[in-house]
């Protein structure tokens, strides 16, 4: 059985929507093909940054306070 697709009003910038119009017909895509591709990429990169913090949750926290007198103690500023 497909999933049904749900409906949503979106509103766009006219700029925008014009640039997502034309490359629709570019590529022989809806705009709802597209815009649901973009949500899925960005939603796939909100999922690496997750595993990437949650990848590094037990490295030690580091105060900036602590870099800035690290980089004065060198003499790097």
């Amino acid at each position: 059985m497909k999933n049904a697709s749900k409906r949503a009003t979106v509103y766009f910038d006219p700029d925008l929507h014009r640039a997502l119009r034309v490359k629709a017909a570019e590529t022989d895509t809806s705009l709802s093909e597209l815009v649901n591709q973009a949500v899925k990429l960005s939603l796939a990169e909100d999922a690496e940054d997750l595993a990437a913090f949650a990848g590094r949750a037990s490295e030690p926290d580091l105060a900036f306070e602590d870099v800035l007198d690290d980089l004065k103690r060198r003499g790097k500023i």
